[in-house]
């Protein structure tokens, strides 16, 4: 499991290294790939293990697509997905894609916040995640979702 917050710096072509600390927690469980996507409630992205990539996708792709609210999900998390191979062993360096920079408000940053959620991470522009930890919104943040039956167990 991975836990905490990490302000972490960004270089000029996109890519960030995962902070050591985690690096005994990929390898132990054999990742060496990780898929970065948008947050479908918020503006920050969400980077999954290549193996919960797995389960949640599978997962995802399997629902009915007719109800709205589902599809919207499928499209913003599915459609927005980039799967980014790394060396646990090496440096674990990640490429950020342009427009995911652009949906997170990071495409100016040099530094980024990756905060560990035990079995995810998020990573958000440092501004939007000082003010959600201080109780303020954000203004393309989205939190009346009713979200149908078939999704509610789901962990995004």
């Amino acid at each position: 499991m991975m836990f905490g917050f990490n302000n972490i710096s960004i270089d000029k072509k996109s890519r960030f290294s995962f902070p050591a600390k985690y690096r005994d927690a990929f390898i132990n469980s054999n990742e060496n790939q990780i898929v970065i996507t948008k947050d479908p409630q918020y503006p920050a992205l969400k980077v999954y293990l290549g193996s919960e990539w797995d389960q949640i996708s599978t997962k995802l792709s399997s629902l009915q697509g007719l109800d709205p609210i589902v599809r919207n999900l499928q499209w913003t998390i599915l459609g927005n997905a980039s799967v980014c191979d790394f060396e646990p062993n090496g440096r674990m360096q990640v490429l950020i894609s342009a427009d995911l920079k652009k949906y997170a408000q990071i495409e100016e940053a040099n530094r980024i916040c990756l905060i560990g959620m035990g079995n995810k991470f998020e990573i958000w522009n440092q501004e939007n995640w000082e003010q959600r930890q201080t109780g303020g919104s954000l203004a393309t943040e989205i939190l009346d979702i009713v979200l149908p039956e078939s999704i509610k167990d789901m962990s995004f």
